[in-house]
């Protein structure tokens, strides 16, 4: 069985995030959506609302799951016996960064990332545009799969 793990904040989840779900189950058998603890990061949206959020919104998909994790990204993977991580890229700077990450967790644990390159009707919304509109309390129903709160 070919596992993925889509890693990320995810906060809030995109239309170009969900996008790049549906087009790994093309490639893959099972994708494990982890949503990651990231102390560094100042968050929006409660990791209780994103993880609901998420559940909710796949919860016809048998071949997605979703879970909060703690620690590495490779060690989550590995929990899950995925030998694939899946990321996606807007631009030259997500690729490099990417590149980056991948190269290392190549090093780490042997695993491979595939890159998905974001639609370009997808190419500028991040979450963090998204916090910001949200934040001038902007509409950003159409760049959220999901009501938010």
């Amino acid at each position: 069985m070919r596992t993925a793990v889509f890693p990320g904040s995810f906060d809030p989840f995109t239309i170009g995030h969900l996008d790049l779900v549906q087009r790994g189950l093309e490639l893959f058998d099972r994708i494990v959506i982890g949503i990651g603890r990231n102390s560094q990061k100042n968050e929006l949206f409660p990791l209780s609302f994103r993880e609901q959020a998420l559940r909710e919104l796949f919860r016809d998909e048998e071949r997605v799951t979703v879970e909060v994790f703690d620690g590495l990204t490779v060690d989550f993977a590995r929990l899950h016996d995925a030998r694939f991580l899946l990321r996606g890229v807007r631009s030259v700077q997500d690729f490099a960064y990417e590149q980056s990450m991948a190269d290392a967790n190549r090093l780490l644990d042997g695993i491979e990332t595939v890159v998905l390159y974001a639609r370009s009707e997808h190419a500028c919304i991040s979450s963090s545009l998204v916090r910001e509109l949200y934040g001038y309390k902007k509409d950003v129903s159409g760049l959220v799969p999901y009501p938010l709160p």
